[in-house]
């Protein structure tokens, strides 16, 4: 696919109102893709050039994104681009607050995430396909440079769940491992590697020193405490 990366990497910076992404994340794209092989189905959040490469790239692409017309117009712009392969593309239009949650997935080659960045919402999103990553597939947080972002990457980057690959101008690509998936309808923080090993990290010393000796409390002494203390 060298010379359609080309022609999308020619479009004009401002191509579309709601800012474009660099020439370099997608040529990373197409080649992590590349490394991957094929692609059978795909989502993404957002629209833009990515959209034109990934409708090339999958079989099978879902794109939730909105009608924004007015100034962002990036809807419109990948629509009537002849870049996009509209036969394998299918827009999901709305708040993907609303539209990812209520759409059945199919095991998932890739996830590319590029949707509301304000709080909570990019972890919306990333509840909504985690579980149904295939292994091996890609996973791509983009605007890693947005401190929500940034949270959800050092997340991402200490789960078992994932390999980090790379990062290219603030677009972080991983690779789904073989771990088994959390349960999205459970518990569990305490098996996840960023919970295990950052669990007191943010505490004040006293309450660190305190998280410290009840963990390395045995449980019977625990459980003598308690009753005594009920006993008062």
């Amino acid at each position: 696919m060298p010379r359609l990366v080309d022609e999308i990497n020619a479009l004009e910076p401002d191509w579309h109102g709601r800012g474009s992404v660099p020439p370099s994340v997608v040529e990373a794209l197409n080649r992590h893709i590349d490394a991957y092989g094929e692609v059978a189905h795909s989502v993404e959040t957002g629209a833009g050039r990515t959209t034109l490469l990934l409708s090339h790239r999958s079989r099978d692409h879902v794109v939730f994104t909105i009608d924004d017309g007015g100034d962002g117009d990036s809807l419109r712009r990948v629509r009537e681009s002849p870049l996009l392969d509209a036969a394998s593309t299918r827009f999901v239009l709305g708040p993907s607050q609303r539209t990812i949650l209520a759409h059945e997935f199919p095991p998932l080659d890739l996830a590319y995430l590029d949707g509301p960045h304000a709080y909570p919402f990019p972890e919306l999103e990333y509840w909504a396909v985690y579980p149904h990553l295939k292994p091996g597939a890609l996973l791509v947080l983009d605007d890693v440079q947005i401190p929500t972002l940034a949270n959800m990457y050092e997340f991402l980057r200490a789960d078992r769940m994932y390999d980090e690959l790379e990062v290219v101008d603030d677009c972080a690509f991983f690779r789904r491992t073989t771990a088994p998936a959390l349960d999205p309808y459970g518990e569990g923080w305490w098996l996840q590697d960023y919970n295990r090993r950052r669990s007191s990290a943010h505490l004040t010393p006293r309450r660190r020193a305190a998280a410290l000796v009840k963990r390395a409390t045995p449980q019977p002494v625990k459980e003598l405490v308690k009753a005594r203390v009920r006993e008062r």
